[in-house]
């Protein structure tokens, strides 16, 4: 009797047990057979916008639904719902979960300021073609049907689009530039867009600022790229002149010369921005020289320009490359007899095939006549 009452015992014991595996037990990962999940991530400058959505179709178990997407699937406006607490709610711009959106850095929509961090993302879609796309702090929430205005990060206004027919919701880029993209929701045959901006130059600034603290600061080439980028695009030049300096001290060259030349010339201290051009000469290889030429051509310097071309030919008496440049830094000033002397001698250096058309498309605006060195 013992025996069995044991029996019994352990066996209910394995039926508990195997009850609470089931409940606590981890499910294996099988794919989403009707809505698929999507992402999309756009960079901008080296900030991010991720999209984590779902994707319906317009044709679902065999009916196509085109012409029942907009106004029928999802209403016009904000739904009247008696879910939860009856509220007014809108599309979840996409299907299942909450469409959620994630902004790297602090970001405008639509001209409008909101800060970094995740968002549930709704839109309300009106039949005038306006629509209404809403950022919501609550982002964990299941589609539209907890949606609470109070929870509002931002709404914007947007005007829709007519676009060839999508099969597929996506969110796709349809407009790009260096500080901003233009997103937009794609479905059946409408396009909700909506611009994404970030101050780009700000958080790139920011972030060397960051970088230069570790291991990037402490060679010449990081320094120097920060302060580069900020005389190339014309932002905080003084804190750029900090780092160049802190880069030449570090290890003089060419390139933190020319860049703290470029930087002094921005700042208006131009006789100041000579004397590190010209300093950088002595260190410059016949590459960075030929480059030196062209941007005092670029700045109509062109005694200056035709003063480095000439030393760099004379450094570099074979190079038919060198003399080519400086034959257009003569033609450029309006000095054609040189011109055409520099220009003759690269073509007799059997030049490439680059140099050799550009020396004869220069000689011919001269009108002369170039038909012994073309083949």
């Amino acid at each position: 009797m013992k025996t069995k009452n044991n029996m019994k015992a352990l066996f209910t014991a394995a039926i508990v047990a195997m009850l609470c595996w089931e409940v606590s037990a981890q499910n294996v990962t099988t794919p989403r057979a009707v809505v698929p999940a999507g992402e999309m991530t756009q960079t901008i400058g080296i900030s991010t916008v991720n999209i984590k959505y779902s994707r319906p179709r317009v044709t679902l178990r065999g009916t196509d639904r085109t012409g029942q997407i907009w106004g029928t699937l999802v209403p016009w406006g904000f739904e009247a719902t008696s879910f939860v607490d009856g509220s007014n709610i809108p599309w979840r711009a996409g299907a299942n979960e909450n469409t959620i959106i994630t902004f790297s850095d602090d970001v405008k929509i639509e001209g409008k300021d909101l800060k970094a961090g995740t968002y549930g993302l709704h839109m309300a879609i009106y039949e005038d073609g306006k629509a209404t796309v809403i950022f919501s702090k609550n982002s964990s929430s299941w589609g539209s049907f907890y949606y609470k205005e109070a929870e509002d990060a931002l709404r914007v206004d947007v005007q829709t689009m007519d676009i060839a027919h999508t099969e597929v919701l996506s969110y796709d880029a349809i407009a790009m530039d260096n500080t901003s993209a233009t997103l937009a929701l794609k479905w059946e045959k409408k396009a909700i867009p909506f611009k994404v901006e970030y101050d780009v130059h700000s958080i790139v600034v920011a972030n060397f600022k960051d970088e230069l603290r570790s291991i990037p600061g402490f060679g010449w080439q990081g320094l120097n790229q920060a302060a580069n980028y900020c005389a190339q695009n014309n932002v905080e030049l003084e804190q750029a002149l900090i780092w160049v300096d802190q880069s030449i001290a570090n290890t003089k060259n060419f390139n933190n010369l020319a860049t703290k030349g470029q930087i002094l010339t921005a700042l208006g201290k131009t006789t100041e921005a000579q004397a590190i051009t010209d300093e950088s000469v002595a260190l410059a290889n016949v590459g960075q020289l030929n480059f030196l030429g062209y941007q005092m051509i670029g700045q109509q310097k062109y005694d200056k320009a035709i003063e480095y071309f000439t030393l760099n030919a004379k450094r570099n008496p074979k190079n038919a490359n060198c003399w080519d440049s400086l034959g257009e830094a003569y033609k450029t000033k309006g000095d054609n007899k040189n011109a055409i002397k520099n220009l003759k001698k690269s073509l007799s250096l059997d030049p490439p095939a680059n140099v050799k058309s550009n020396s004869i498309k220069l000689l011919k605006e001269m009108g002369v006549d170039t038909s012994a060195y073309e083949s």
